[in-house]
C-alpha cells in the first residue's frame, strides 16, 4: 500500500508558521497540491512568494475561519485552483493561559471556537464536496477523502493554567471519533494526530530565553529529545495517504513516549 500523496490536493489550515506550515510544505515536497490557510496574510503572501518552483502546486488563502462565510470561501477557492480536494489538515490551533478560579475569563469558550469549531464546520462542507466527488466519480471503493485533526496530549494530562487549552484538545479528541464515524459510510477516513512538544519556530524562541525548558522536556520524554516538525509531518502525511485506508477515528499520539511516564510535574504540551 503506498504512502504517496502525489497528486492529492491538501487544504491546511493554520499554515503561516509553525507546525501547519511545516505540515503544509512537506506535502507540496511530496508532490501534492496544497492550499494554505490562515488569518495571518502577510505571512502567507511571504511564505509563498519563497517558492516560485512551487508555482501551480501551492496557493493561499487569507480569512479568519472562525466565520462561516469564510469557510465556504476556502472551499470555493480551493475548488478554483485545484477543481477538488482529497485531504483536510485541521492544524488552526491556538493555546492561551487561563486561571481556573476565574469566572470572568472566556478562554475555554475562546479555544473550543478556535481549535474545535473552526475544525467542526471545515470538516463537514469539505465532507459534503468529498462525497460529491466520489460520486460523480463513480468511486465504489477504496478512500473517498481523509481529514487529520491536529491535537495535542494536552488532552489528558494537562496543568491548571492550561485548562481550557486542554478541555478543547480532549474535545477535538472525541469530535475526530463521532465524525469519524458518522463519515465512514461515505468512505471518508477521519483520524487526529496528539504531539507534544515539537521544536518549531515558536518553540525554539522560548527555548533560546528559558533553556531549562529544553531540559525539563527531555527528562520527561523517554526517547530524550523534542520532536522535529518533519517527524509531525510524515506521521500526517501517512494518515492522509491510502496505505491507513483501514485506519479511522483514531488520535495517533507522537510524543517520544511522553504520556507514558508519570504524570506529576511532566510538561502537559
Amino acid at each position: 500500500m503506498s504512502f504517496s500523496i502525489s497528486g492529492k490536493t491538501a487544504i491546511v489550515t493554520g499554515a503561516a508558521n509553525g507546525v501547519g506550515l511545516a505540515i503544509a510544505r512537506h506535502f507540496v515536497d511530496r508532490g501534492a497540491k496544497v492550499m494554505l490557510a490562515d488569518i495571518d496574510e502577510e505571512r502567507l503572501v511571504d511564505e509563498c512568494g519563497k517558492d516560485t518552483e512551487a508555482e501551480g502546486t501551492m496557493r493561499y488563502f487569507a480569512g479568519d475561519l472562525r466565520e462561516r462565510l469564510t469557510v465556504a470561501n476556502l472551499l470555493s477557492a480551493t475548488i478554483d485552483a485545484f477543481d477538488r480536494i482529497d485531504i483536510l489538515v485541521n492544524a488552526s490551533r491556538q493555546m492561551v493561559a487561563s486561571d481556573p478560579l476565574d469566572p470572568d475569563q472566556d478562554a475555554v469558550e475562546q479555544l473550543l471556537q478556535q481549535n474545535v469549531m473552526t475544525g467542526l464546520r471545515l470538516s463537514q462542507i469539505v465532507a459534503r464536496r468529498m462525497i460529491r466527488q466520489a460520486e460523480e466519480d463513480g468511486l465504489e471503493e477504496g478512500s473517498a477523502g481523509a481529514i487529520v485533526n491536529l491535537s495535542s496530549i494536552a488532552a489528558r494530562r494537562t496543568h491548571p493554567e492550561l485548562l481550557g487549552y486542554s478541555v478543547s484538545c480532549a474535545a477535538l479528541d472525541q469530535l475526530t471519533r463521532s465524525m469519524a464515524v458518522a463519515l465512514a459510510p461515505h468512505r471518508i477516513r477521519v483520524n487526529a494526530v496528539a504531539f507534544g512538544s515539537v521544536l518549531s519556530a515558536s518553540l525554539q524562541g522560548v527555548l533560546k530565553d528559558h533553556a531549562e525548558y529544553r531540559d525539563d522536556i527531555r527528562d520527561h520524554t523517554p526517547l530524550g529529545r523534542i520532536a522535529k516538525p518533519s517527524e509531525l509531518a510524515e506521521a500526517v502525511q501517512f494518515l492522509a495517504s491510502d496505505g491507513a485506508q483501514f485506519i479511522t477515528g483514531q488520535i495517533v499520539t507522537v510524543d517520544g513516549g511522553r504520556t507514558l511516564l508519570d504524570p506529576v510535574n511532566a510538561p502537559a504540551h
